[in-house]
């Protein structure tokens, strides 16, 4: 399944920004400013950036409520969206710039980038929601992996996440078991 090129890019965002989240390690990767840093270097943002520990901080804040979208069904997510869209006072509206073509904005680029990220999540999750794929807003399937994704593939098959080897680790796993039961 491939959503418009904007929705992704916010789906992309928000499955990185949950997963700076402490996992199953404990380390939550979103605390200093280099780390603030590279969520923004791979996730851009227009308008207003302080970059100072306030912003960290509220950025942070937003993790849980965008982790809930992972733990729910589709219709569970509806009410956690209308939310976010309430909370960032969403006005959605057209606009292009920076070689962007026509996308759209619901807050104003003064808006603080915590709100900001959260609304535009939330308008990614609305398409998601439409175009009835949530069965592709998934978990990791991996023992020891609580990092989420979305699924973009073609068929819908994916089943591990991006962040580590989980897909290898497993797969390795699942081999020495098959041969521990052929020798046994």
């Amino acid at each position: 399944m491939v959503f418009i090129r904007d929705t992704e890019q916010s789906l992309r965002a928000a499955v990185y920004l949950v997963n700076t989240l402490p996992g199953f390690d404990g380390e939550d990767t979103l605390q200093t400013p280099e780390e603030f840093e590279a969520y923004l270097a791979i996730n851009p943002y227009t308008g207003e950036i302080r970059r100072d520990q306030a912003e960290i901080d509220a950025v942070r804040a937003i993790r849980p409520r965008l982790r809930r979208l992972w733990d729910v069904d589709r219709d569970g997510a509806v009410p956690l969206v209308n939310e976010m869209l309430a909370d960032g006072r969403a006005l959605p509206r057209l606009v292009r710039h920076g070689g962007y073509d026509w996308h759209i904005h619901a807050t104003s680029d003064d808006a603080p980038l915590a709100t900001r990220i959260l609304v535009e999540a939330a308008m990614a999750f609305v398409d998601v929601i439409r175009s009835d794929e949530y069965d592709r807003v998934r978990t990791c399937s991996a023992d020891d992996c609580e990092s989420v994704y979305v699924d973009y593939s073609r068929n819908g098959s994916k089943r591990y996440c991006d962040t580590g080897n989980c897909g290898n680790r497993m797969n390795v796993i699942a081999y020495r078991e098959r041969k521990a039961k052929e020798s046994a």
